[in-house]
């Protein structure tokens, strides 16, 4: 079996090479929002829907007024900031389709743009690109050159396209190739539940558990030193990009340990694991503000924000979408259930109610009075949940 896999890799661009990245990223994001300007201005003044093939078309003539901007990158990429573009408008109307908030496409400031994508290896771009180089690994790009690529694994099955990011001060290329081979694991015949929280990351059915390192409220006082330093600093100045970049790292090296602890708990669940059944959580909605209106103002503000907080530094979402991918190629089966009442529902009896929930980490039924971890308990629910989807899939 064959799956689709992107690989992240830093780049060791040397500073003309930089400075040709932000070039680069610069022009297309001009390209974006002057193709977002030509929508809005054709439709606000004659009525006019324009599409991609329309801007597309006329790209030739852009590079050609353009040759020393425009002209020097490739074409493929530059059609595809367009796609970018025609993709968000398809999202904007599918939004305004199924009633919700439409959220109109945006002008791209400098901080707003800062990816570019090559849509096919070999079309202005090429991985691998010096193979007589056995001990370095290079990409190159048109109009930038063979950039140096600190590559920390191999790369399998077929690169297909080849995008440039910038994450603050770094540069990243992301890979996605197609026919991946699969690396299934030895059976081990074990099955589980897993309960996602906050006080432990996961807690499986047999009792595991995997702490919640919680990253951000560790980096919390270095983030607040660092947003109050740059709230003293005057627009445009370059004492105020200096701190906007330090609160930049800040971020971006708690999204990194974010993703080396999922990355791990993943493996390790894979590893362990057949089956193992999860909850099919909707954490935009459990995230959602409580604000409210100025006619309807939310109660409890301050807590929900907290707790908000909480769920989206232990990365539910992130860990959820590793394990899918791990689960995938390893031959493992992961299945999603509704979690509607598993933390309620004794796992001996089967009785349900609010009263069962004794504390935040203790269950003792009300009915027959098993007492067990309250998370432990919720997992082996969603086990038997997950099971029993599993047999009426396979009856069915």
């Amino acid at each position: 079996m064959a799956v689709r896999r992107s690989y992240k890799f830093l780049l060791r661009p040397t500073s003309k090479q930089s400075a040709a990245l932000m070039a680069c990223l610069e022009d297309h994001r001009q390209l974006y929002n002057a193709a977002l300007e030509h929508r809005r201005t054709a439709y606000r003044k004659a009525g006019v829907t324009v599409r991609y093939g329309d801007q597309s078309a006329e790209l030739k003539h852009i590079r050609a007024d353009d040759p020393a901007g425009q002209g020097r990158w490739s074409f493929s990429s530059q059609q595809a900031t367009l796609r970018r573009l025609e993709a968000a408008f398809a999202a904007f109307f599918a939004r305004c389709k199924a009633g919700r908030t439409p959220g109109f496409p945006r002008f791209k400031g400098r901080g707003r743009f800062d990816t570019v994508t090559w849509p096919k290896d070999g079309d202005g771009c090429r991985w691998d690109s010096q193979p007589t180089h056995p001990a370095a690994t290079f990409v190159r790009l048109q109009g930038i050159g063979h950039v140096r690529v600190h590559q920390h694994r191999p790369v399998g099955g077929r690169v297909k396209t080849i995008s440039i990011k910038r994450e603050g001060t770094r540069w990243y290329v992301v890979l996605s190739c197609d026919d991946v081979p699969a690396e299934p694991l030895p059976a081990t015949g074990a099955v589980a539940g897993i309960d996602l929280g906050l006080a432990s990351l996961v807690t499986t059915s047999d009792g595991k558990q995997v702490a919640n390192p919680r990253h951000l409220a560790a980096t919390a006082d270095r983030l607040a030193h660092a947003q109050r330093d740059l709230t003293r600093k005057k627009r445009g100045s370059q004492r105020r990009r200096k701190a906007v970049a330090r609160v930049a790292a800040l971020h971006a090296k708690v999204r990194r340990q974010r993703l080396d602890h999922a990355h791990k708990t993943a493996n390790a669940l894979v590893a362990a694991y057949d089956v193992i059944a999860h909850e099919d959580l909707r954490i935009a909605n459990m995230t959602r503000s409580a604000s409210g209106t100025i006619d309807a103002p939310g109660r409890n503000v301050a807590a929900k924000a907290g707790l908000n907080r909480s769920i989206l530094d232990a990365g539910w979402g992130v860990l959820l979408t590793i394990l899918s991918h791990k689960a995938e190629s390893a031959g493992r089966e992961l299945i999603a259930v509704n979690p509607a009442n598993t933390s309620r529902t004794c796992a001996r009896c089967g009785h349900c109610t609010a009263e069962n929930r004794v504390t935040q980490a203790e269950f003792r039924c009300t009915a027959c009075g098993h007492a067990a971890h309250a998370d432990v308990n919720a997992a082996k629910n969603i086990l038997r949940a997950g099971l029993a989807l599993r047999d009426a899939a396979e009856a069915a």
